[in-house]
């Protein structure tokens, strides 16, 4: 099993590229994207999964370390947004070895792009910690993505992640 941490130019430094290149994810939420943002002059990680969009906000601290974090980081969102324990298990059992990319799919980097701006909105100014965090990533993940599209293709983080782990791990 394998995954990809698909890192913007702003990480460049801290998250450097993998030697080789890689492999297609066969996780059910696929590749994941970072990008760093800061709101309140505090900087934080917005990481989305590829295939269902689903968002993780975290404090941007040992940057250079969330690749070895990434599978508790993701155990840890998926839990607090009532996903199958045993499901997020094997999802995060099959994150590993996790290569180093950059961002492949200008569709998911519109969709940061996005989640950057509703995150700073969701916010209160000056007014938030570490522990409001959760409640962002809760609104972002009951976003509909892609919108403009026809019904069929919008994209409800929370539900399309649901359906995608019962799909691989049922």
């Amino acid at each position: 099993m394998t995954v990809t941490l698909r890192r913007t130019q702003k990480l460049a430094r801290a998250l450097p590229l993998s030697s080789e290149s890689p492999p297609p994810p066969d996780t059910a939420l696929g590749d994941w994207y970072v990008n760093r943002l800061v709101v309140d002059r505090r900087p934080l990680l917005l990481v989305v999964a590829s295939r269902t969009l689903f968002p993780i906000l975290i404090p941007a601290r040992e940057v250079s370390t969330l690749p070895e974090r990434l599978p508790s980081v993701v155990a840890s969102a998926l839990a607090r947004a009532n996903m199958p324990l045993r499901q997020i298990e094997c999802e995060c059992a099959a994150m590993t070895p996790i290569h180093i990319a950059k961002t492949a799919d200008r569709s998911v980097l519109g969709i940061l792009v996005d989640f950057a701006g509703a995150t700073a909105l969701h916010l209160p100014v000056n007014a938030w910690d570490d522990t409001t965090l959760p409640f962002v990533e809760a609104r972002l993940a009951r976003t509909p993505c892609f919108a403009s599209r026809k019904m069929s293709e919008v994209v409800f983080p929370a539900d399309h992640t649901r359906e995608a782990l019962a799909a691989r791990w049922a």
